[in-house]
């Protein structure tokens, strides 16, 4: 069953590499840390939640809406099957219904915080905003070309957006639930401007991400998407 549709776009996605010591506490029982050559990544990522349906309704004043939340990537085996999925540190959005909604029947760590976006094209060229206050405004803004390319097999793009599975940790229990949204271009990125206090926003454990560069950055177009209604797999 379909909880959600809607679209997501213009995707801005920083990716850091950790110990992953750090994510140890965060990892849902029966799931295991999703590794790419070698690497261990959480990611920041800003987007643009669009059209948005709730259990096929759509809702006045909260079908367009930003979010910007902190991840990371697991497997799960089932059937001996792969699953790979995402785990959220945190997510943050602008409406206190869509924070309730979220926590209530996913039980994930929703907060709401005033945000903003900004989406211009000049030309050729391609800038993407989104920008969040708790304390003091935090941003994320990428300027790409915009002449989006198809996703290559095999690539990092491929490992961070090819997760289809988001996991939710409560004490012993685990919860799973399905993303369904086709393989997603990408725009070749020019220059990029963070302006985060992560420990002020994630706790200190992630304030080691204030001085780490991060491993790589990245624009996604994104597309339609659909959450399937969640369950508990332990």
């Amino acid at each position: 069953m379909n909880f959600l549709k809607a679209e997501w776009r213009k995707l801005a996605i920083i990716n850091y590499e950790t110990d992953p010591q750090v994510l140890e506490k965060y990892l849902p029982e029966g799931t295991e840390l999703d590794f790419y050559h070698g690497k261990c990544y959480v990611s920041l990522v800003g987007f643009m939640f669009l059209n948005t349906r709730l259990l096929g309704v759509s809702i006045p004043f909260y079908r367009n809406f930003e979010e910007v939340n902190l991840r990371f990537y697991v497997k799960k085996k089932e059937k001996n099957v792969w699953k790979r999925g995402v785990v959220f540190i945190k997510e943050i959005v602008p409406k206190y219904a869509l924070s309730f909604v979220a926590n209530s029947f996913y039980k994930e760590n929703y907060k709401t915080m005033p945000m903003n976006n900004q989406i211009d094209v000049n030309g050729d060229e391609l800038t993407v905003k989104y920008s969040w206050k708790d304390k003091s405004w935090h941003s994320i803004q990428i300027t790409a070309d915009n002449n989006p390319l198809p996703m290559e097999t095999d690539s990092e793009f491929e490992f961070i957006t090819e997760h289809y599975y988001g996991y939710t940790k409560r004490e012993t229990k685990t919860s799973e639930y399905e993303v369904c949204h086709p393989k997603w271009d990408y725009y070749p990125i020019k220059d990029y401007q963070l302006d985060i206090e992560f420990s002020a926003l994630y706790g200190k454990e992630f304030e080691f991400l204030n001085e780490k560069k991060p491993i790589s950055v990245m624009l996604a177009e994104g597309s339609e998407i659909e959450v399937k209604t969640k369950k508990y797999v332990l």
